[in-house]
């Protein structure tokens, strides 16, 4: 199913391989920080394949990172491949967007994981507000984590994961807990990969969260959320986007990126 020794030197985890709750966190702290959030393959018309064998391909031996369903149908195989029982939904993002904006599709996959006998809300790819650890799935609980804390609300059907930040208790996504089949993501993937309205069509984005900071690239805007420390924003021309885009979030930035990258440079700061 999936390539343990070569997942495990890409993250650098050389932890148990057990279905505890310890190897849980272990992998869940690990994964954010070495595989960054970036859907530049969508910005480029390739498409995004999530099929084992091409996520393998991108995320483990190419040194790639990708969006939502490609890191978390790896995770699923990791963690299956370790003993955990895992199960996959589907969650109807609501970050970033007013209260009053309509509703999106259920576009993001996130993970219910059963360790030691707890069910825990699992996600490693939802960009610059990804988790860090696993989350208890119980509701009205506020969960802290080493960069943020968060709470699951119940809703119909499902839950809502709010974060808090600065301004207060933030929506991250509402989680339908009606498990999906593979088919569901590869529709999802095919249209947030591929429709026009699609934000990942449009933005060169990327995130990538170690122990001690949260980094972000949006166009030309490159943030830094420490754990310690001021929070910081830099606007970038295209030599430093490819600077950042390799030596920050490292990645194997080709010649073909470069359009791609002067037209995110050329975008109104803000």
């Amino acid at each position: 199913m999936v390539d343990l020794d070569a997942y495990f030197a890409r993250i650098g985890y050389a932890g148990p391989r057990d279905a505890s709750v310890a190897t849980l966190r272990a992998l869940h702290a690990l994964h954010p920080a070495k595989i960054p959030f970036e859907a530049i393959d969508c910005l480029l018309d390739r498409g995004v394949d999530i099929s084992p064998a091409a996520v393998d391909a991108k995320l483990i031996h190419g040194r790639r990172g990708g969006y939502c369903f490609e890191h978390n149908s790896l995770f699923t195989r990791v963690l299956t491949a370790l003993g955990f029982e895992v199960e996959g939904y589907a969650a109807r993002v609501r970050w970033n967007s007013p209260p009053e904006a309509p509703a999106q599709p259920r576009t993001h996959h996130v993970l219910k994981v059963c360790a030691e006998g707890q069910d825990w809300l699992v996600d490693v790819g939802f960009g610059g507000c990804v988790l860090t650890a696993p989350l208890r799935f119980v509701e009205g609980e506020v969960q802290a984590t080493d960069h943020d804390s968060y709470r699951l609300l119940p809703i119909e059907g499902g839950v809502s994961l709010e974060v808090r930040r600065e301004v207060g208790w933030v929506p991250a996504y509402d989680v339908s807990t009606v498990p999906c089949v593979p088919r569901d993501y590869e529709m999802a993937n095919w249209f947030t990969s591929t429709h026009p309205t699609s934000h990942f069509r449009h933005n060169l984005l990327c995130a990538l969260t170690t122990p001690k900071t949260r980094y972000g690239l949006l166009f030309n805007r490159f943030t830094t959320r420490p754990l310690a420390g001021p929070h910081t924003k830099e606007i970038l021309d295209a030599d430093g986007i490819e600077r950042v885009l390799r030596d920050v979030f490292g990645l194997p930035v080709e010649p073909s990126w470069r359009p791609m990258i002067e037209h995110a440079a050329a975008q109104p700061a803000a």
